[in-house]
């Protein structure tokens, strides 16, 4: 039996000492503040917890995201931001001499955390480069990314900031992604890029070793690197829904990317969560209770949606195997999400 939602009696921004807080659909979306996100996080702040915004975009520095950041409502500097980037660097720097030159197939976010860790960025393989680091820019072209192949084809380590294949394109379909750039080097030298960013741990381990947490909670929008990358990390995690995820999805979630809490949105680190009471085959959360019967998922009650959801999911991740999204349309519908 597999369920990960936990109950805390306390708020969650006095129950962890920091948070790990994507950015993108959790914090703004482009440059507009999500709902509810500044007032959030300045009283997140008050109560006494830290605050970490972590990224799996390479391309900007940690001071171009901090001024993102208070122009959307959320003062911070760049020892807030932590990024794909400087996990890559790290890592980079843990394995070869100081000083070693490394290819940068990239923004300047790359460049800037490699000097910072005493390497040298370099644009040809003509000088034999030690390494290879991709992160996502929107001008790569052809020529950088065939200076890159050569020097992976002749030994140099290659490293990938993040392997997300899309990321958002506005008001239009996702833009092909750094994990998708990724396969052009891959493909041409038959070397499989060791990844930093989330889910991935090396990005978690540079967010826990920046903040010193203890406690850590990460908090998200996306399965697949949020919360799966909490949980290759051993940390809670709380799924927003004012991204990509929504409740469907959360519900039919495969074990490894089942967040600890919900919430609608960055509200939710300021209020305790209510834990899951089971009785038979029965799951209760306040004012609601769901069942699982055969096929079939049925939700009874009144009050908080997001309750009914809590309950649902604990009835729903009875089993390691996802339940089919044709037997929840309907109690979703009862509760309205």
């Amino acid at each position: 039996m597999t369920n990960f939602l936990k109950n805390s009696d306390r708020p969650l921004c006095e129950a962890y000492d920091v948070a790990l807080l994507d950015l993108d659909g959790v914090v703004y979306i482009g440059r507009r503040p999500v709902r509810a996100a500044a007032g959030s996080l300045a009283k997140a702040r008050a109560a006494g917890q830290r605050l970490a915004f972590v990224t799996n975009n390479a391309s900007r520095t940690p001071s171009a995201v901090a001024e993102l950041l208070t122009h959307v409502g959320v003062p911070a500097d760049a020892d807030d931001v932590v990024t794909s980037a400087q996990a890559a660097a790290r890592l980079l720097a843990e394995r070869l001499p100081a000083g070693s030159e490394v290819l940068v197939v990239g923004g300047m976010g790359l460049r800037h955390a490699l000097y910072a860790q005493g390497l040298r960025p370099v644009s040809t393989a003509s000088g034999r480069p030690a390494a290879v680091v991709q992160g996502f820019h929107p001008d790569i072209g052809y020529g950088l990314l065939s200076e890159g192949a050569q020097a992976v084809a002749r030994g140099a380590l290659f490293v990938g900031s993040n392997g997300d294949l899309t990321i958002p394109g506005g008001d239009g379909p996702p833009h092909p992604g750094n994990g998708s750039l990724l396969r052009v080097i891959s493909s041409a030298t038959g070397v499989e890029p060791i990844v930093t960013g989330k889910p991935e741990r090396p990005l978690h381990q540079e967010s826990v070793l920046r903040t010193g947490a203890r406690r850590p909670l990460v908090v998200g929008d996306r399965l697949d690197t949020d919360i799966e990358g909490a949980r290759n990390g051993d940390a809670d995690s709380l799924l927003v829904f004012t991204g990509v995820t929504d409740p469907m999805q959360a519900l039919t979630a495969p074990p490894n990317r089942r967040p600890t809490y919900l919430a609608p949105d960055l509200t939710g680190l300021l209020v305790p969560h209510p834990g899951i009471v089971r009785d038979g085959g029965a799951h209760h959360c306040r004012g609601w209770t769901a069942r699982h019967d055969g096929e079939a998922f049925t939700i009874d009650g009144s009050g908080d949606p997001y309750d009914g959801l809590r309950a649902l999911a604990s009835a729903a991740w009875e089993s390691d195997t996802p339940p089919p999204t044709e037997a929840l349309t309907a109690p979703l519908k009862a509760l309205g999400l």
